[in-house]
């Protein structure tokens, strides 16, 4: 084992000897239990052995984060980094990267060969590989892990997760020998605390010494309308209780970004920091602002001053950089967060307050995740620093006490798989395999080995509906079967409509004083027959009849529920193999593949990574981007870009020829939907126009305040991420094939223009 200047716990000791033998590892443990130790081991074995690594993670803000602890630990001559718009010594020892650009190494289209991408790699970090449950993004972690070359070492470095174990199987299975070193050790134990709007002054213990639920604790009282608008804040005394019982630093989690702001306004005047911190922290932002001089004018300095700050995507990167900065040095004492501080971004802290354990979704309230909680909740503590971390959670009408201490108790959720097939999977794979070959790789994928636990819910219902029928098993006493006896209901049922008939044409005929005519007499008397046969059956005077008729109709129904549920197993076993089957026979339809390879149509969607690559394809190959000037292209692909957004946006008139092409990718857009739905294929064509206004302002130079006054309720982080998001797809109109030269001219002189402060930092 290499050395470290400290102890190591044993769970990092078992970890680093295993990856010292040759094998993969996974290995889950608590947020802040010091996984990193583990990745570094592998960086020290790399540069020892000549060989390579590269380390992976979900954020382009955590790669930046890692490349420049990196640099600062081995040397910047040792360290590379490759996010989607950064490429920095590429051919470096140590690269960092986002996991997205690895699983895009991995399928040799826009990084040049497998071969070469990976040559002299020995090992793969996958940090933070719990992103696998993100709903958008998961997919990525198990492309990565599948089609890794099995030489090469795999270390994933996991926050508790409840099947670890089962994740470590699916990764011997698909990739090479993995062991798991799984623990829940802190170094750092924590202590949960709960605030009671009824006693303000002090922080309650949420648990007893035996783990029961404080009994002091009250629930917060109901309140609704204007009641609830109006409510007091008791954001301050939280704050002031931490103060006072020595536990700040902290991370106040709350799940919206006005209420951040407001927060930290509410708090500023706690005198918080002492006039030395004070004007240590004016010499940094002044530092700062002299290399960020877009910051200059930023309305939340005078918070930071105060030893507040506020922490959510709505504001600048440059910003949140400085804020980490002054919070890695202790000089923040509290930084109101929204929960995305919690993935990753290294800003320990002795305290972490929540400030509800539910969260508004679109469908209404529900309870956080065990899993989101502990990532919130495993902020607290600094190693080396505090004995003991604490979360404070604070009380609201929408939980009790004792769903808090139930989450608090909670063990992590499982990790589920979010494998989803593609249009740029599909392309990607058959460019390098058969079809059978791609089915062998979609089959290995963690959503097919975990399939006895997605599918659990449904075969244990299945067994229920079986044992029912099975209960329902009627033993009739003449021995009949349920076919006898249905026969019997039938002829009885013939019989009665029969009877009601016949008395109807006799009544009729009598009114008429017509006597009956041979065919009713013959009618008449046939049903009489009827009756005598029914009569001659047992079950026409058995005392169990009905009970046995009722079990057949209930077993009926029971046999048509299983039917159903059988059909729906059968889908979800399979339905990561036919939605690859719908892409493909979508793309087989428009001729980006024939014979099942992709023809240069498909090439140049597989090398496009959108939420659509199809839609863009079409787009592109449509020709209605040709004669677009550099903020007229960067107006359509930002509409094309950004997601449906929750917020109002003022209107702001579009430029003719962005609103006119955007007129004609909607014709492209009904076609691709209607297909889609055809195929049972769930994947958005976005044409949102809320920033395409402001960005052809700013591609055409206008300055950033003029921008920002003209959505004064739009945070500016919302605005540079869009403005992002567009020269990542104007970046990929650059590189990938069969994109005309004057997209390509178009596109460059685009990216140069919108790659200005503040847009331009990271």
């Amino acid at each position: 084992m290499l050395g470290f200047p400290f102890e190591l716990d044993d769970f990092q000791k078992e970890a680093c000897d295993l990856i010292s033998s040759g094998k993969s590892v996974v290995v889950c443990a608590p947020t802040g239990a010091g996984k990193t130790v583990i990745a570094q081991h592998a960086i020290h074995l790399a540069l020892e052995n000549g060989s390579r690594v590269f380390y992976t993670t979900p954020l382009k803000a955590l790669s930046n984060q890692k490349y420049y602890d990196f640099g600062e630990k081995y040397g910047t001559d040792k360290v590379g980094l490759l996010t989607g718009d950064t490429t920095i010594n590429r051919g470096a020892q140590i690269v960092v990267m986002t996991t997205e650009v690895f699983r895009n190494m991995l399928y040799g289209t826009n990084f040049g060969a497998v071969a070469d991408n990976l040559k002299d790699v020995r090992y793969v970090v996958l940090d933070e590989v719990h992103y696998m449950n993100d709903e958008q993004r998961g997919t990525v972690w198990e492309e990565s892990i599948i089609y890794c070359p099995t030489n090469i070492q795999l270390i994933a470095l996991s926050a508790t997760v409840a099947n670890a174990d089962e994740l470590t199987d699916w990764m011997n299975t698909v990739h090479s020998k993995t062991e798991l070193v799984n623990t829940d050790f802190r170094p750092v134990p924590l202590k949960f605390y709960y605030f009671d709007s009824s006693q303000p002054d002090k922080l309650l213990p949420l648990l007893t010494p035996s783990g029961k639920l404080n009994s002091k604790i009250r629930p917060e009282k109901r309140m609704w309308g204007k009641k609830l608008k109006n409510k007091k804040s008791y954001v301050p005394k939280v704050v002031k209780n931490l103060a006072d019982n020595d536990m700040l630093p902290a991370i106040y989690f709350t799940f919206s970004r006005k209420k951040c702001d407001e927060q930290m306004e509410k708090c500023s005047s706690l005198e918080l920091v002492t006039k030395g911190e004070k004007a240590q922290i004016r010499q940094i932002i002044d530092d700062y602002i002299a290399e960020n001089p877009h910051l200059w004018d930023n309305k939340h300095i005078p918070y930071l001053l105060q030893g507040v700050a506020s922490h959510h995507a709505g504001l600048l990167p440059a910003w949140k950089n400085l804020v980490e900065k002054l919070f890695q040095k202790g000089l923040i004492k509290v930084v109101f967060a929204t929960e995305t501080l919690a993935a990753g971004i290294n800003m320990p802290a002795r305290s972490t307050v929540i400030s509800s354990t539910s969260k508004r979704t679109d469908s209404g309230h529900r309870m956080l995740t065990a899993s989101e909680f502990l990532q919130m909740s495993g902020r607290a503590g600094r190693r080396g620093m505090d004995e003991v971390g604490y979360v404070t959670i604070i009380g609201t009408q929408f939980q009790s006490p004792e769903e808090v201490a139930e989450l608090v108790l909670s063990p992590a959720n499982p990790l589920e798989s979010k494998f989803a097939p593609s249009y740029s999977m599909v392309l990607n794979l058959l460019q390098r395999f058969s079809v059978d070959e791609a089915k062998e790789l979609i089959m290995k994928s963690f959503g097919y080995f975990s399939t006895g636990t997605r599918l659990h819910p449904l075969l244990k219902q299945k067994e229920i509906y079986e044992k029912e029928l099975e209960e329902r098993d009627f033993i009739c006493p003449y021995k009949y079967s349920d076919e006898t006896l249905s026969d019997y209901d039938k002829k009885r049922h013939i019989y009665v409509l029969n009877r009601q008939t016949y008395k109807k044409v006799c009544r009729q005929e009598k009114n008429k004083n017509r006597p009956l005519c041979e065919d009713i007499v013959k009618f008449g008397n046939e049903n009489k027959k009827l009756l005598h046969e029914i009569q001659a059956i047992p079950c026409d005077t058995c005392k169990l009849y009905k009970k046995h008729s009722k079990s057949i109709e209930v077993s009926a129904r029971l046999k048509t529920k299983l039917s159903g549920l059988d059909k729906e197993i059968e889908r979800q076993r399979d339905i990561f193999w036919n939605k690859f089957l719908a892409h493909r026979a979508i793309l087989t339809e428009y001729q980006y593949l024939v014979k099942d390879y992709p023809t240069e149509y498909g090439i140049t969607t597989s090398q496009i990574r959108s939420e659509n690559e199809f839609f863009l394809a079409q787009i592109i190959f449509s020709g209605i981007l040709e004669d677009l000037t550099p903020s007229e292209l960067a107006g359509v692909i930002c509409a094309i870009t950004t997601e449906d957004l929750r917020i109002e946006m003022p209107y702001l008139p579009l430029g003719e020829k962005v609103r006119k092409t955007l007129n004609q990718i909607r014709n492209i857009r009904r076609k691709i939907e209607k297909i889609q739905e055809r195929y049972q294929i769930e994947s958005p064509c976005y044409i949102n126009a809320y920033f395409s206004p402001l960005i052809e302002l700013w591609t055409d130079g206008a300055d950033w305040e003029k921008i920002t006054e003209q959505v004064p309720d739009i945070g500016e982080g919302d605005i540079v991420r869009s403005f992002k998001r567009t020269v990542d797809v104007l970046r990929q109109l650059t590189v990938i094939s069969n994109v005309s030269e004057s997209i390509v001219f178009t596109a460059r002189e685009a990216i140069d223009k919108i790659q200005r402060e503040p847009v331009n930092i990271d």
